[in-house]
């Protein structure tokens, strides 16, 4: 092999070694990242995990000699549900009855006073009062009619919840009203989570959390 056939077989050489280090870094680089997203999505899974436990054994601890009283429980994520339809609402219509209004009476405060406290605050998105409704309508006369007015009907429901609740006459709820309205919303609910029987017609409370969020970003 000549000297120049030669240097340039060194130089292709180099060059190689070059771009194969080069694609090394990459590789590795890459790794890291991947590594570092599943180490973050790890702690912010362990972190919702935990603040949501948490959360849950506060809300069962505060309520737990309530919630037969007034057929009403919390789930594991954190919903408290009222699930008595005789005592929420009359049939077909949105005004509270009077026993619901005794039993957010003393609900709602104790509960803004776990859910606003220094604990969980920052870790909320959102507080959702959603409205469910059954699938019937009386003399409805098709399905779409049936869903768009108990559509309708569960929207008022839970805006009149929300409404009451926000205007309840109390220290903590003035001290939170600007929290609240950054994050009490009210949401029309319909038929969507069916629930056996009169179970259907309910009151829930929900809370989304921020981790949630950051999760759902994560695996996007």
């Amino acid at each position: 092999m000549s000297k120049q056939a030669n240097n340039e077989w060194m130089s292709i050489s180099d060059m190689m070694s070059g771009l194969m280090l080069i694609f090394l870094f990459i590789a590795i680089s890459y790794m890291v990242r991947v590594e570092a997203e599943k180490q973050e999505m790890k702690d912010i899974a362990l972190e919702y995990r935990d603040t949501k436990a948490d959360l849950n054994e506060a809300l069962f601890t505060e309520f737990e000699k309530d919630f037969k009283a007034w057929d009403a429980t919390v789930t594991t994520d954190n919903a408290v549900v009222f699930s008595s339809p005789e005592v929420l609402f009359a049939v077909s219509k949105s005004e509270i009855n009077n026993k619901f209004k005794t039993i957010l009476d003393e609900f709602f405060v104790r509960y803004l006073n776990i859910i606003s406290s220094a604990k969980y605050r920052d870790e909320i998105e959102e507080i959702r009062v959603e409205g469910y409704t059954s699938r019937s309508w009386k003399n409805s006369t098709s399905e779409k009619e049936r869903y768009l007015k108990n559509m309708k009907l569960s929207q008022e429901r839970a805006y009149n919840v929300l409404s009451y609740c926000y205007n309840l006459d109390s220290d903590i709820i003035q001290k939170q009203r600007e929290w609240l309205e950054q994050h009490l919303r009210a949401n029309g609910m319909a038929f969507a989570k069916p629930q056996e029987g009169e179970k259907a017609r309910r009151v829930e409370f929900r809370i989304l959390m921020k981790s949630e969020e950051r999760v759902d970003a994560l695996l996007q």
